[in-house]
């Protein structure tokens, strides 16, 4: 399985790089095609229908977690009764979906007509109408998507995303070329997704073997994955708000253009998403594992933070070649009306990098079942994103949802999350935090000094584009040096090292508040020579 993991997370940023190299063509020529506000329209309906998705409410998530639990410690049938309870669920979710996407179609008129054109709206319906049906047939196939990603079959899924990844523009090309417009684009995404659940079907039935037992209803089963899922469905909630409903409600506030230039900054923020998911994806049948067989927290904060160093690296090199080339890319790919689109996409995904490194932490709290806090605070903080975004969108248009994001990830994500990490789930925030500070304060030293450089030498045509962008690598270079530094004085020293970050994060827990000082005195003792740390990774 480690050959699969190392496979998968290959081909993961494989398929990063050609699905941006295909977006540079593929973005462009759908504006060309459709126009600014037709393509507006398209994000919005799909904005809408995509919001079906929730009908899932963490079912999906949840089934790795316990098929992992059934085959360590259950039998045969029961796999083939949890399969077949899957099965018949996303069986009607579908069905549900099908019919309220259709429903939605229908009555467009009633969200988007104070806002958009007779024909506008009369498109957004058609779009809709195929979404709907795009939507059912990707909740069917996460039954299937669900199995191979239990048997850590990441080479097949990654073989898939690829297929996607130049499928889908190559259909829409075709499509558009014959004069259907967005409503081609929609037709592409539905020839593809139901190719693709054709696929998973066959792999998983054919190839791994996946049966369905619908002999009997496990009421109890259903329970247990019910409040697991449970807390997964608010999290989902919080991520739609961040990712859908800003298009939503702009399209309602204020008109498709706004829309669209917002919609091409959360394009281009996704990519960073992508980045690190990628990567962290392939650890969670592992994280499972490790939960069920020994719930060792030293282990997996070892794996958090090796992850979460490789993940911020990646972070860190991008974002910084984005801020210094990013202006003029955004200007010559998508025109000159998407120029505030490269300072939303500086402002929203610089705070975005402490989740991104620690995208494992919420697949250690899934494992654990402790995700409850999580989502509770999630779902707070999507309360606040909706009202801010409703009230000033009229007055600050596609900025009112961009600093309600940015609030919602520094507060959520950011502080609370740390402190949850450190005093409730047990892991070792200040060792992660000793690991991955020295690549962030690295980058920032190395982004001012090239911004510096940026000021003398602007970038004005494609061939300082192209160097600038072939010298990004020089990123790498302080970010290793730092990585590698830090790792080699871990060897030679104590991780419980008398530091004020260790001290605080030892503080944040209530239950170990009492022990602080008893702490101070273990931390300041002489470490004995030889003596290696189990903590370091």
């Amino acid at each position: 399985m480690v050959s699969q993991r190392k496979a998968g997370a290959i081909l993961g940023y494989a398929n990063i790089i050609v699905k941006n190299l295909v977006n540079l063509v593929y973005t462009p020529m759908l504006l060309a095609f459709v126009g600014q506000a037709d393509y507006g329209v398209y994000q919005t309906a799909n904005s809408f229908v995509f919001s079906l998705t929730l009908l899932t409410f963490g079912f999906s998530e949840a089934y790795i977690r316990f098929y992992t639990q059934k085959k360590a410690k259950g039998t045969e049938e029961d796999v083939r009764s949890l399969n077949g309870m899957y099965l018949a669920l996303y069986a009607m979710i579908s069905s549900i979906a099908l019919v309220l996407g259709l429903l939605f179609a229908a009555n467009v008129g009633l969200f988007f007509s104070g806002s958009f054109t007779f024909d506008q709206v009369g498109l957004a319906g058609e779009l809709m109408a195929i979404m709907a049906v795009n939507v059912a047939a990707v909740l069917f196939s996460t039954v299937f998507d669900a199995y191979i990603m239990a048997h850590e079959q990441f080479k097949f899924q990654q073989s898939r995303q690829m297929f996607t990844t130049l499928a889908t523009p190559g259909i829409a090309f075709v499509l558009l070329n014959f004069g259907m417009g967005a409503v081609g684009v929609a037709l592409a995404q539905l020839a593809v997704t139901l190719t693709l659940l054709a696929l998973n079907m066959h792999y998983a039935v054919s190839k791994l073997g996946m049966r369905f037992s619908l002999r009997r209803f496990d009421g109890a089963l259903f329970h247990a994955v019910a409040a697991f899922s449970a807390w997964i469905f608010a999290n989902q909630v919080c991520d739609l708000v961040n990712q859908s409903v800003p298009n939503m409600m702009l399209g309602a506030l204020t008109n498709a253009v706004t829309v669209s230039v917002f919609a091409v900054a959360l394009q281009i923020r996704q990519i960073f998403y992508s980045l690190s998911t990628t990567m962290s994806s392939v650890f969670v049948p592992k994280i499972n594992r490790i939960v069920a067989e020994s719930d060792d927290n030293g282990v997996l904060t070892r794996l958090m933070t090796r992850v979460g160093r490789y993940q911020m690296f990646l972070f860190c090199w991008v974002y910084c070649g984005f801020v210094l080339l990013g202006r003029f890319f955004i200007t010559k790919w998508a025109g000159e009306g998407f120029l505030d689109t490269y300072y939303l996409i500086c402002a929203m995904t610089l705070p975005v990098g402490v989740p991104l490194c620690q995208n494992t932490g919420i697949e250690i709290q899934r494992a654990k079942n402790r995700h409850r806090a999580r989502s509770v605070v999630y779902l707070c903080m999507a309360c606040l994103n909706v009202l801010f975004t409703w009230f000033a969108s009229p007055v600050l248009g596609y900025w009112a949802p961009a600093i309600a994001y940015i609030a919602s990830i520094a507060l959520g994500n950011g502080l609370f999350m740390n402190w949850y990490y450190q005093a409730r789930i047990g892991l070792d925030m200040a060792y992660f935090w000793k690991k991955n500070l020295p690549v962030v304060l690295a980058s920032a030293v190395v982004l001012a000094a090239c911004m510096g450089l940026a000021l003398l030498l602007p970038v004005t045509s494609w061939l300082l584009f192209l160097v600038g962008a072939s010298s990004t690598p020089c990123f790498s270079l302080p970010q290793c040096g730092s990585s590698f530094s830090i790792q080699a004085r871990s060897r030679r020293s104590r991780l419980n090292c008398p530091s004020c970050v260790r001290r605080f994060f030892l503080c944040l827990s209530p239950f170990r508040r009492s022990r602080c000082w008893e702490m101070r005195a273990v931390v300041a003792a002489p470490v004995p020579r030889g003596a290696r740390n189990p903590a370091s990774g």
